[in-house]
């Protein structure tokens, strides 16, 4: 199986590209996004050596479809998916901020409760919550989008006072934030699963807030199983979930969280292959549909260049 782990497209009109962790991004005339979702994978804010095959496709596949299905409620950036690892869209002034929401105590906010923090970005949380306990409303927890390294927890208070966005967008971002949740919350239910967090991020455009980038993937959410969610609450056993978590678990127990002096562990291929049977299981409990690999017959790169190109010229 091949990976695809970089980019180097020269498309019509290219006046930029961005390398993010997964996303291969690029700015045609200032107006058009042309995203290409790689099999790079990234945890604790690192990208991990190899890629995972067909991981870009899952990503891309599950993202079109919950853009789609979240379009009557917030504008969002998508155009077109002309190619199954690839997703073109408007181009947006991003903002600065990642809009992280928590139905569940898990995760990093878990880590952070257990060694005794009870304000989350702002957020109070109450004495005496246990690990994967609902919160009786969904908090936002905000984190600044960093360029390298970390993303750090930030409060509303201190975005709109460093200005990094201000009033009326961030209650925008706010309330388009809570209406995702509610309807992936939905969404997930009919496939008998709990999405537990996530996290969106938004964009201007002509002076209006619009979503931009993934929604609803398992890079970006947290998905638990709903059969057996309140025994293995009760028991205080680990719930059964969808989400890349299993990797960031496995890299713990391996000794590696990005932190000074550890070292990443090797990624072999049989590793590499298990984390892309699981990504393939994700897609099909969260979008409820059988995965069809994409075709590998010859470059995948030089398939994704052949279909960017032809959307753009017949676009014209």
């Amino acid at each position: 199986m091949k990976a695809l782990t970089k980019t180097d497209l020269h498309l019509p009109g290219q006046v930029g590209v961005y390398h993010g962790k997964v996303r291969d991004v690029y700015n045609i005339n200032n107006d058009i996004m042309v995203m290409v979702a790689t099999d790079r994978i990234s945890a604790f804010d690192v990208i991990l050596p190899k890629g995972i095959p067909f991981k870009g496709q899952v990503l891309n596949q599950i993202a079109a479809k919950f853009l789609d299905a979240t379009a009557d409620i917030v504008p969002n950036w998508k155009i077109a998916t002309p190619d199954p690892m690839v997703t073109v869209g408007l181009k947006a002034e991003g903002f600065r901020v990642e809009m992280i929401i928590r139905g569940y105590l898990t995760g990093s906010a878990w880590r952070e409760y257990k060694s005794g923090c009870r304000c989350l970005c702002g957020v109070t949380l109450p004495d005496g919550m246990r690990e994967n306990e609902r919160f009786p409303e969904p908090i936002i927890t905000p984190t600044t989008k960093a360029e390298e390294g970390h993303d750090q927890n930030i409060s509303r208070e201190e975005i709109i006072a460093g200005g990094l966005v201000s009033p009326e967008d961030y209650e925008q971002m706010e309330r388009y934030t809570r209406l995702l949740f509610r309807r992936g919350t939905e969404i997930a239910q009919t496939k008998g699963l709990i999405l537990v967090d996530t996290k969106y991020e938004f964009g201007k455009r002509d002076g209006k807030v619009i979503l931009i980038d993934e929604i609803h993937t398992p890079d970006s959410s947290r998905y638990f199983y709903a059969d057996g969610y309140e025994e293995k609450f009760l028991k205080g056993e680990p719930q059964r979930q969808l989400s890349k978590e299993f990797v960031r678990q496995w890299l713990i127990a391996k000794g590696f969280m990005n932190e000074p002096g550890q070292l990443m562990p090797e990624i072999t291929d049989e590793y590499a292959k298990s984390v892309s049977d699981r990504y393939i299981e994700l897609y099909e409990h969260i979008v409820g549909e059988k995965f069809t690999p994409a075709d590998e017959e010859g470059d995948v790169a030089e398939r994704i260049d052949r279909n960017i190109r032809k959307w753009l010229t017949g676009r014209k």
